[in-house]
């Protein structure tokens, strides 16, 4: 079931705590006898199929050059380029996009985990099926309807009441939180204001007052919009971090304001689209490396600001395929297979590339030259539940799937 908010689920009791922000204010939800709660997990989906081969470039490979002799980005040490043309190496082989840089810290504090040729089994090159597979975590359309997110929530009973246990942000919420748990969809908690305007919220009320007068979980909705109405991302400030002006930027600075408001969120799914880079993609500048600088300096940002809150946050990107090992003749890239997700968190065996590299040579490229998957995107979703969600039925959220560990990614 999806709803979208304002809306309630379970019953709240409000808790006072002294010296915090005025903008923090807090739900303490009644623990039950039931499985602990893990990690908060935020799921970063790059819609559109992102070419990861520019995201973290196999500079040490020479073949990478000779299929993008346009798009290709120099090497760490070629200094006819520019600093900013040029990969930041991460481990002699592997290195950032210059974009990416800002995430350089999380890596190197081994907070932030790769994990290369990457993805998932199906070969269509549909975005469509793609996706609609990906995030139902299954092989074939004749699976479950439900999303792995819902079935990992129907599975884990954590005794969380919150309404905002699970929230999509954006419009409505992403098929993978499809299933038998309400979530809820927030595109701006100050659209929950009903755009600031005080006298339209008031009118809310107190209808809401005059239906609920004497049921107590109509009651308790109040409450939750009395938190929500204090929340207000325009003041917000971390003094570690900015965040971009971009809804990616706001949908992390609105996830982590709910988490130190402890309103019970446990996922969090964020959705960041345009990555469909068929013409004029771009090397070190044009829209895949806008796509990037705006996704480095989000995830850095979050990573700062949570600093304080990473032993307890799992955070993983995702997109549906890689792009094609070759560039195009619109110096775009098509559609391809091998992907790459990351991990960022507290407890992530970071400042490392994971999983096993098949090469770009003749021979080692699949179908009409792609990266070739080596690592099953459910490999990497079954640790992060098992190790940081304390879920261990990975055969109701992955059904007919059965992981296979070949790293240690997380702890």
């Amino acid at each position: 079931m999806l709803e979208t908010l304002p809306v309630l689920h379970q019953i709240p009791t409000l808790r006072q705590d002294q010296g915090k922000p005025t903008w923090m204010p807090r739900l303490s939800f009644a623990p039950k006898n039931t499985a602990p709660r893990g990690d908060t997990l935020v799921v970063v989906f790059l819609r559109g199929a992102a070419d990861v081969l520019n995201m973290v470039v196999p500079h040490g490979e020479e073949a990478y050059y000779q299929l993008r002799p346009t798009l290709g980005i120099g090497r760490p040490d070629d200094l006819r380029k520019k600093k900013e043309e040029r990969v930041v190496d991460l481990d002699g082989f592997f290195g950032l996009h210059p974009n990416m840089q800002p995430l350089l810290e999380a890596w190197q504090s081994r907070q932030l985990a790769i994990i290369h040729a990457c993805g998932a089994p199906d070969e269509s090159r549909s975005h469509f099926k793609a996706m609609e597979l990906m995030e139902r975590g299954v092989d074939d359309e004749r699976g479950p309807a439900s999303g792995w997110i819902g079935r990992h929530l129907a599975s884990l009973n954590t005794g969380n009441s919150s309404p905002l246990r699970a929230i999509g942000m954006g419009t409505r919420p992403q098929r993978s939180l499809s299933g038998s748990v309400p979530v809820s969809a927030l595109r701006s908690i100050a659209d929950f204001h009903l755009g600031g305007d005080p006298r339209a919220l008031q009118q809310m009320r107190a209808a809401l007052n005059y239906v609920y007068q004497s049921d107590e979980l109509g009651q308790d909705t109040l409450s939750i919009m009395d938190t929500l109405e204090k929340l207000d991302p325009s003041t917000y400030h971390s003094p570690l971090s900015t965040y971009p002006d971009t809804e990616f930027g706001l949908a992390l600075k609105q996830t982590a304001m709910l988490i130190k408001a402890e309103v019970g969120l446990e996922v969090s799914a964020i959705d960041v689209g345009g990555w469909d880079t068929h013409f004029t993609q771009g090397s070190t500048t044009g829209l895949m490396p806008n796509l990037m600088k705006d996704l480095a300096e989000g995830l850095a940002a979050f990573h700062a600001d949570m600093a304080d809150h990473m032993s307890k946050l799992s955070i993983v990107t995702m997109s549906e395929f890689g792009r094609r090992a070759y560039e195009n003749g619109s110096l775009g890239t098509d559609h391809g297979h091998g992907s790459m997700m990351m991990v960022l968190g507290g407890n992530v065996d970071g400042g490392k590339v994971h999983g096993q590299w098949p090469g770009l040579e003749d021979g080692q490229l699949i179908g009409p030259g792609d990266l070739a998957v080596t690592t099953d995107y459910r490999d990497v979703l079954s640790e992060i539940l098992t190790k940081r969600l304390n879920n261990p039925a990975t055969g109701d959220v992955f059904p007919e799937y059965q992981p296979v560990t070949r790293n240690v990614i997380v702890t």
